[in-house]
């Protein structure tokens, strides 16, 4: 049995489509941290959905609380604009599963609309399935992940599609609040400086539009290459002036 868990905050846009691609599951857990929106209403109309109303304690401790209180002891993690594929459950619900194995699902991004290839975008393959006596989420507060330290990794063939944005402002607000999460994480345990954030900055552009090839995405591709940038400047600078408060 696999019980999925999903974080949620205002997700009313994805979320009856996410629910619906896990129907076959035993449980999906619903660990929401104050939607205002029809997010809990629409989870609540699905018989397999179990909502429980908390605190974000950052994502790496969230995903983990969360994982703690579903029924099963195998997790899938998923996220609230992640839509699992027929293929790819069915793939799920029919292998063998070994709890000291951690499966990891490739990821289609979109962007408005937009498959996007290049800036890494893909396959973007996602530890998410995992027992979780055996292995959890890294204790972050951002850029967690499925620890796989002595664990042995199982690719899984088929693959989720990701909303990730559907819009600059969207863009906007999860710079936002990845940038102040990266710097509590490293505050006091990190050194930045200006001059460093414009770095980081510019090698993220580099990177992205370049060596993973985001100018075959055109606009699209230029974009996110810059967005990229923008995440790096902005959270060392914030790390900058949070590590002078102390």
């Amino acid at each position: 049995m696999i019980s999925a868990t999903i974080l949620t905050k205002n997700n009313e846009q994805h979320i009856k489509e996410v629910l619906t691609s896990v129907t076959d599951f035993d449980e999906v857990l619903i660990y929401d941290n104050g939607s205002k929106d029809s997010t809990l209403l629409i989870a609540k109309s699905f018989p397999n959905v179990r909502v429980i109303e908390g605190p974000f304690l950052g994502f790496g401790p969230t995903h983990n609380h969360a994982s703690s209180l579903a029924k099963n002891d195998w997790i899938f993690s998923l996220d609230s604009d992640e839509v699992l594929r027929p293929e790819l459950v069915n793939e799920i619900l029919e292998i063998q599963l070994d709890p000291k194995c951690v499966y990891s699902v490739p990821r289609d991004n979109f962007y408005r609309k937009k498959h996007i290839k290049g800036c890494g975008w893909y396959p973007d393959r996602q530890y998410r399935l995992y027992h979780r006596k055996h292995t959890s989420f890294t204790d972050v507060q951002v850029h967690e992940q499925v620890i796989v330290d002595g664990m042995s990794h199982v690719p899984l063939k088929h693959s989720m599609i990701h909303y990730s944005y559907a819009s600059i402002s969207e863009f906007l607000a999860k710079m936002q609040n990845y940038s102040d999460l990266f710097a509590k994480q490293n505050k006091g345990k990190k050194k930045s400086s200006p001059t460093k954030a414009a770095g980081h900055a510019f090698f993220a552009f580099i990177k992205s539009y370049f060596f993973k090839k985001g100018f075959f995405d055109g606009y699209e591709g230029f974009l996110i290459s810059s967005y990229n940038a923008h995440t790096a400047f902005y959270k060392y600078l914030k790390l900058y002036e949070a590590n002078k408060d102390i």
